[in-house]
């Protein structure tokens, strides 16, 4: 698997991944639909863990093609939607530990492969993150024009939607709530080993709550870059420190002994998040390390 160095990574634009290629291509349209009441306004995220389906869909933003992988609980009725940005040179299935336990939880994950910071791409361009924020709302556009009919389509609640990356997906997930304009249907977001590098950190909008994950040696993304977007952003926010020097492993790898912690704190800000579940903020709240601003 081909990699940038980690000092071009932080030079270029701050972000690498770990992942393995992936053949895809795309097609879509966009369209607000509307849905009635969101079943996530309840206030209980489910209590069982799902079983999970996958599925390839090939959406499109002009001539920009995103496959996209769809991690979803095989069953009935809705779950809150959470689009998730891979780090450079990475792909979707580099995280599908991390996304299916995701989907096991209750929510239904679309992953694209960007255009041209995924792996194996032709045309390889780290600056091309810039443009990765709108590739995120044209995912969502993707799955509300989806046929009322489709599968996939009857179990979204796009009342209840989340952004979220790891690395250059971090630097896309802080774009998408610093876009201008703001795409105000994404209402929470998860970054994993990103900052704000290129996008910036004049976040526009009604707040949204934040969950920033990093090692704090992580030798490809320093830490301290993530935590100054932290700092600067007045909406209700955590940061979780993760021990040790793993920049994609902890996110990717049920190997590393920090993933079982990036798993059970991102699943209880989800539910806290898209589910307003209060008993999820309450475990989240009691992580050790937690700085805590929810």
């Amino acid at each position: 698997m081909r990699l940038l160095s980690g000092a071009a990574c932080v030079l270029l634009l701050g972000a690498c991944s770990a992942a393995t290629p992936v053949e895809l291509p795309a097609t879509p349209s966009p369209v607000v639909a509307s849905i009635a009441p969101s079943p996530a306004a309840a206030g209980h995220a489910p209590t069982r863990t799902f079983a999970v389906a996958t599925r390839t869909l090939r959406f499109k933003r002009g001539d920009r093609k995103l496959p996209t992988t769809v991690y979803y609980p095989k069953a009935s009725g809705h779950f809150p939607v959470v689009i998730f940005g891979h780090g450079l040179n990475g792909n979707p299935t580099g995280y599908a530990e991390l996304l299916r336990r995701w989907a096991a939880a209750g929510f239904v994950i679309a992953a694209p492969a960007f255009p041209h910071t995924s792996a194996g791409v032709a045309k390889f361009d780290v600056m091309d993150v810039l443009n990765q924020p709108a590739d995120v709302s044209a995912v969502l556009d993707g799955l509300t024009a989806l046929p009322a009919s489709d599968g996939v389509r009857k179990i979204l609640d796009l009342k209840a939607v989340a952004a979220a990356g790891h690395s250059a997906g971090g630097i896309t997930t802080v774009g998408v709530f610093s876009s201008q304009p703001r795409d105000a249907r994404f209402t929470a977001g998860v970054v994993l080993a990103g900052n704000s590098l290129g996008v910036g950190q004049a976040f526009t909008g009604t707040p949204a709550p934040m969950l920033f994950v990093h090692a704090e040696q992580d030798p490809v993304v320093p830490a301290y870059t993530d935590r100054a977007v932290f700092d600067a952003l007045s909406w209700p926010r955590a940061y979780l420190p993760l021990t040790g020097d793993g920049h994609s492993a902890p996110y990717a790898s049920r190997r590393d002994p920090q993933f079982t912690l990036v798993v059970s704190a991102t699943v209880d800000f989800l539910r806290w998040a898209l589910y307003r579940d209060a008993s999820a903020r309450a475990r989240l709240l009691r992580v050790r390390g937690l700085d805590s601003h929810l």
